[in-house]
């Protein structure tokens, strides 16, 4: 299976025209690489897929789980499904910390996105004060256990699911996590989820240190975030890949 290298934009750019910009930059310097590149946009440039043209997929940064009804300012994972985007981040810890987001509500997220079609990305991690207490493996262990509850109803497989491993202290800090501390953390969730699942790395991910965090820690891909705005930046992580 190939690495899988999502660019997370969160909610950025401001104009259509610099999310071209970017899309055009990161689709024409990824063409012909191995890695499986994933671009998660804001809502309101997902109908831009076009533009990724086979090369990069489209992905969302969220969804509501209920099909339809009264809920004001929330999209749906069929409409979504229906725009072609092919991927969704769920369980972010943004989503977490400022929207509320709880292990159930994830679960019921993971499960709408698989009975639609949809392959999510499952974003687990500790904070500063979990690490300092040594329970990372005891928080990773629950988000995944209640996550992924009874989600083998919902058509779950290695194919259709990649957990991001994004220690919450690490992203958008620029205290990355130590290669070794990554890698021991990317074989314990490899004890929590079927084989072939690909666990892939989040937190303060550049250029100058993606590569390692593929070669040796053994993840197999990365979740990127303000690099991936820098289509030159984030071309550069793609290679690292290689």
């Amino acid at each position: 299976m190939k690495n899988l290298i999502v660019a997370n934009w969160k909610m950025n750019p401001n104009s259509g025209t610099e999310a071209k910009n970017i899309f055009d930059g990161t689709r024409d310097g990824v063409r012909g690489l191995n890695s499986e590149v994933v671009i998660c946009s804001p809502f309101v440039y997902l109908s831009a897929a076009k533009f990724g043209e086979g090369v990069v997929a489209m992905g969302a940064q969220n969804f509501y789980y209920e099909e339809k009804g009264a809920f004001t300012g929330e999209i749906s994972a069929e409409m979504i499904k229906n725009l072609g985007v092919e991927y969704v981040i769920v369980g972010h810890s943004e989503r977490r910390k400022y929207f509320g987001e709880t292990d159930e509500i994830i679960n019921k997220k993971i499960k709408k996105a698989l009975e639609v079609g949809l392959k999510v990305i499952f974003c687990i991690g500790e904070t500063a004060e979990e690490r300092d207490a040594g329970n990372i493996d005891k928080v990773l262990e629950n988000q995944i256990k209640i996550g992924l509850d009874g989600v083998s109803d919902f058509g779950f497989s290695a194919s259709n699911l990649a957990v991001a491993y994004e220690p919450v202290w690490a992203i958008g800090t620029g205290n990355n996590c130590g290669v070794e501390e990554v890698k021991q953390t990317v074989d314990f969730i490899k004890t929590l989820v079927p084989v072939d699942t690909r666990i892939i790395y989040g937190g303060s991910v550049k250029g100058e240190n993606s590569g390692a965090y593929i070669k040796t820690a053994g993840a197999s891909g990365l979740l990127v975030g303000g690099a991936s705005l820098n289509a030159e930046e984030f071309i550069k992580i793609v290679k690292s890949a290689e």
